[in-house]
């Protein structure tokens, strides 16, 4: 039996089970299946390393297991899979990866499917999440940079002109495998840079393109 605190009184439970050798060996250890939120502030930036943790977390915790930093560099993919497969949550698993695997389509849920799914708190399922402490708007595709010195900017792939406060690349090699093992780690650079307020470019929504343009819409508010 599932506790009611596990699965926020829904029917249904998600379940993950991780390839990191040392998440792996602390459930074998611990003989039984984990529970446990998320290492961060709630609708804060996610972290990557254990150095984010201690950042944000400090003494709330007595032990962080440092494992290095994450590989791929966003949370997991939610997927419903009854009656059909839909993702309601687009992560590091990619809608493409689950149609190969599943041999049939995979749908993304847009936020009303998501609400009549999920609880409106369950993590990472708000409009705003993942956010940065100062306020973030998207940039979209073809529209102008900002000429504004105190703005940070974080760019898909190319620095943009003029002289904003701080700027972050995701990929110059137009990656996006490394472009989402990037992602937090940028924002929260940002974040603690001398900028009065960031804008974040959004990235071509393909493969983990759709996860990295979830966390940004969520850390714009938009989600």
């Amino acid at each position: 039996v599932v506790p009611d605190l596990v699965t926020s009184g829904l029917e249904t439970v998600g379940v993950r089970c991780p390839d990191h050798p040392l998440a792996l060996a602390l459930l074998r250890g611990s003989c039984t299946p984990l529970a446990a939120p998320s290492a961060n502030s709630f609708g804060r930036i996610s972290p990557t390393t254990a150095d984010h943790v201690r950042d944000q977390l400090g003494n709330l915790v007595e032990v962080i297991l440092d494992g290095g930093p994450c590989r791929i560099g966003v949370e997991s993919t939610v997927l419903l899979v009854d009656p059909l497969p839909v993702i309601l949550r687009p992560g590091g698993c990619t809608r493409e990866q689950l149609e190969a695997i599943l041999k049939e389509p995979v749908a993304t849920a847009g936020r009303n499917e998501r609400a009549e799914h999920l609880p409106t708190q369950a993590p990472g399922m708000l409009a705003s999440h993942y956010a940065p402490v100062k306020p973030m708007t998207l940039r979209m595709p073809g529209e102008p940079w900002p000429k504004d010195p105190t703005i940070g900017v974080l760019a898909w792939q190319n620095v943009p002109l003029g002289s904003p406060a701080a700027i972050e690349v995701l990929s110059q090699a137009g990656d996006l495998t490394e472009a989402a093992s990037r992602l937090f780690a940028c924002l929260r650079r940002l974040d603690a840079s001398p900028a009065t307020r960031l804008i974040a470019e959004l990235v071509p929504e393909i493969g983990l393109g759709a996860a990295i343009n979830d966390r940004l819409r969520r850390a714009a508010g938009l989600g």
